[in-house]
């Protein structure tokens, strides 16, 4: 594989820094989830240089540190893989669109989607039960994971675009 070595590398310092980004935190939701300081925005970049599958595979990376090292809301398999693992993999598809600002910004759309499809699933699975009385847990889900992932995008949406042009030469790398 091309750059094999190289991409390690840069996938060990960027979930590192994921991981840094994390402990600061703008707002933090009961059940967890939370805005942070552009913490997505490492694992997004990796993925729109890298491609989808080496994304993949470090936001899956991220996604077991953030289990291993944040709070534990549910030990539940369902919820290890849902809300850390295939949550924070998903992010990978931010690699799918990298030739212009425009595709880059519509892969971090795509990316921010799927992690939150991904929670929102576990949302309704496994946490409907704690919506208030008479509310959908459908919708329960829907508003609990907005309130921190639609925040968390537009951030990673302005720290990519301030980031774009001088990151162009290395993001096509």
């Amino acid at each position: 594989m091309k750059g094999s070595t190289k991409m390690l590398v840069e996938a060990g310092i960027l979930i590192a820094l994921a991981q840094i980004l994390s402990y600061v935190r703008v707002y933090e939701a009961p059940f967890g989830g939370s805005v942070t300081a552009g913490s997505l925005v490492p694992i997004l970049i990796f993925a729109i240089r890298w491609g989808v599958k080496p994304g993949l595979l470090a936001g899956a990376a991220y996604g077991c540190l953030q289990f291993f090292l944040g709070p534990k809301w549910s030990w539940h398999i369902l919820s290890i893989l849902l809300d850390y693992v295939l949550a924070f993999g998903l992010l990978g598809l931010a690699g799918l669109f990298r030739k212009s600002l425009r595709g880059v910004l519509g892969g971090v759309f795509l990316g921010v989607l799927g992690r939150f499809i991904s929670s929102f699933l576990s949302g309704v699975i496994l946490f409907g039960q704690y919506a208030p009385e008479g509310m959908s847990p459908w919708v329960y889900s829907f508003i609990y994971q907005a309130q921190y992932l639609v925040p968390e995008l537009i951030i990673s949406w302005i720290i990519v675009s301030l980031l774009y042009k001088p990151l162009r030469e290395y993001l096509v790398n």
